[in-house]
C-alpha cells in the first residue's frame, strides 16, 4: 500500500508540474503548492464521485476545516473520458490560484455535521446553517437553508473529506452563501466545473 501510494504520489507530481508547464491552467502561488500537490494525491486515490470511495452516515460528522481545493468526476467512465488524472491535476491547480484571490483558507471555510441532520459552515469567513440530507450509499448530499437547496457530492479523500459540487451549486455556495465579490474568480470556478462532462469541484476538508 506504501508503494503504492509512493508510485501515486511520484505520479501526481510529474503531471503536476507538466500542468504549471505547459500552460495548462493557471498555477498557484508557492504558499499553496503543498495543498495543491497534496490535493491532487487525494483526488487520484478517490477519483470517482459515483460508485468511488465515500463515508457511512456517522463518517461525515463533527468539524471540518478548508486543506485544499478538490476535483472529481461522477462516474469512470467521465474521469477515462476527460483525461484522467493529469485533468484533475490541472483543475486543482487552476481551482487554487482562483481561491487564493477570493482569499478561501482554513480559517475562514469549514462545514459541520450533526448527528441530527443540522449543519453550520462558513465560506470565506461567511457563516451560513440549515439541515443536511446525506446518502451514504453514493455520497450525495443536499444542504437545506433558509433560501436554498444546495445539491453536491462527499467522496474520500487521503486526508480527509471532498465536498463537491457542479458548476451552478459552486456559483451558489461561493456567491449567495460567500458573498465572494470577486465575481472574475467566481466565474473561472464555474467554469471549471463546465470544462468536462461529470467534472465537480469544491473543497477538500479535514478535521
Amino acid at each position: 500500500m506504501k508503494k503504492t501510494i509512493m508510485t501515486l504520489l511520484a505520479a501526481t507530481t510529474l503531471m503536476l508540474s507538466s500542468c504549471l508547464t505547459t500552460g495548462m491552467g493557471t498555477a498557484p502561488t508557492a504558499s499553496s503548492n503543498n495543498n495543491v500537490l497534496g490535493n491532487v494525491l487525494g483526488a487520484v486515490l478517490g477519483q470517482v464521485l459515483l460508485g468511488g470511495m465515500t463515508y457511512g452516515q456517522s463518517g461525515i460528522l463533527g468539524s471540518w476545516n478548508y486543506n485544499a481545493p478538490s476535483a472529481a468526476f461522477t462516474t469512470s467512465q467521465a474521469f477515462t473520458k476527460a483525461g484522467g488524472a493529469a485533468t484533475i491535476a490541472n483543475m486543482a491547480s487552476s481551482l487554487a490560484s482562483n481561491y487564493n484571490n477570493i482569499g478561501i483558507n482554513r480559517n475562514n471555510t469549514s462545514f459541520s455535521f450533526l448527528a441530527d441532520n443540522k449543519f453550520s459552515a462558513k465560506v470565506n469567513g461567511i457563516p451560513f446553517n440549515g439541515t443536511y440530507a446525506y446518502n451514504p450509499q453514493n455520497g450525495e448530499i443536499a444542504l437545506k437553508t433558509a433560501t436554498e437547496t444546495i445539491k453536491g457530492n462527499v467522496t474520500k479523500t487521503e486526508k480527509g473529506m471532498g465536498l463537491m459540487f457542479d458548476a451552478k451549486q459552486m456559483a451558489n455556495i461561493l456567491q449567495k452563501e460567500g458573498k465572494v465579490s470577486n465575481t472574475a474568480a467566481v466565474q473561472a470556478v464555474s467554469k471549471l466545473a463546465k470544462s468536462a462532462d461529470g467534472a465537480r469541484v469544491g473543497f477538500e476538508l479535514t478535521k
